[in-house]
C-alpha cells in the first residue's frame, strides 16, 4: 500500500493537480488506486456550481495517475516522466458526485521498451463507472 507521501515520490503531479489519494495494491502488472472525491475539489466551483459533477476528462487523468505509479514504481530516480499517449474506447457509465470514492484498477496489458497499455476499470461502491484502455510513454527529462 502506498499514502500520499509514496505517491508524490513517484508522480511529478502536486495539487491541485494529484488526483490519486492512496494506491491500495500494486504489483508488476497490476495497480488500484482510490480517489476521495469531496465538495471541495476546486473544480466543482465551475462544474457544475448547482449541480456537481466530476469532469470526465479528470476522471480518465485519475485512471492515468495510477497507470503511471504502475510503470514508474519499477524505473523510480531514473529520470524518466510519464506521458500520456492515447485513450481508447474510454467510456463513461455513472456520472461522479461530491461524496464518492472511486477505486482505479489498472491492468498492464503490454509494455515494450518505454511505451505501455492498460486496461482501466472505475468502481464507484462496486458500480462500474468508467472503462477503457490508455497508452503510456516514458520520456527522459529535460535537463
Amino acid at each position: 500500500m502506498l499514502g500520499i507521501k509514496e505517491i508524490k515520490e513517484i508522480l511529478p503531479h502536486r495539487f491541485p493537480f494529484l488526483l490519486v489519494d492512496r494506491i491500495t495494491e500494486l504489483s508488476e502488472k497490476r495497480a488500484v488506486g482510490l480517489k476521495n472525491v469531496t465538495i471541495n475539489e476546486p473544480f466543482f466551483q465551475g462544474h457544475y456550481p448547482d449541480h456537481p459533477v466530476m469532469p470526465g476528462v479528470l476522471i480518465a487523468e485519475a485512471v492515468a495517475q495510477v497507470g503511471a505509479i504502475l510503470i514508474m514504481k519499477p524505473c523510480k530516480g531514473e529520470g524518466l516522466v510519464p506521458y500520456l499517449a492515447g485513450i481508447d474506447k474510454l467510456r463513461y457509465r455513472r456520472p461522479v458526485y461530491p461524496g464518492d470514492q472511486l477505486r482505479i484498477e489498472v491492468d498492464m496489458l503490454s509494455m515494450k521498451a518505454r511505451m505501455g497499455k492498460m486496461k482501466a476499470m472505475v468502481f464507484v461502491d462496486g458500480e462500474l463507472a468508467v472503462e477503457g484502455s490508455m497508452m503510456f510513454a516514458l520520456v527522459r527529462e529535460k535537463e
